[in-house]
């Protein structure tokens, strides 16, 4: 069982930037996929960004592509997501999540994820 906590999440103006931080209990996270998902009020929960086990594999999201970064610290339990040039529609609560049966891939499916976090609110005003 892996545990997953997510922080970093707030409130801030159109432009700015924040980092989020997802750590994972347990011994085994470098063999895990991670991502990171985001749901809006009344829409589905959507891709944003995936790593692999090294950190040498990432995807995003085309809404997110060259605006949010994915990375990890193995030594750390840590994947994180930094968030550059935050838009309204980017307003969502922020999923982390850690997929084992992919052997540590990076996947952009959400039913590929066997443990999620309690999620963390992002809001970005105008």
């Amino acid at each position: 069982q892996v545990q997953l906590v997510e922080s970093g999440g707030g409130l801030v103006q159109a432009g700015g930037s924040l980092r989020l931080s997802c750590v994972a209990s347990g011994r085994t996270f470098s063999s895990y996929g991670m991502g990171w998902f985001r749901q809006a009020p009344g829409k589905e929960r959507e891709f944003v960004a995936t790593i692999n086990w090294s950190g040498s594999s990432t995807y995003y999201g085309d809404s997110v592509k060259g605006r949010f970064t994915i990375s990890r610290d193995n030594a750390k339990n840590t994947v994180y997501l930094q968030m550059n040039g935050l838009k309204p529609e980017d307003t969502a609560v922020y999923y982390c999540a850690a997929s084992k049966g992919m052997r540590g891939r990076a996947t952009m499916r959400n039913y590929d994820y066997e443990y999620w976090g309690q999620g963390t609110q992002v809001t970005v005003s105008s």
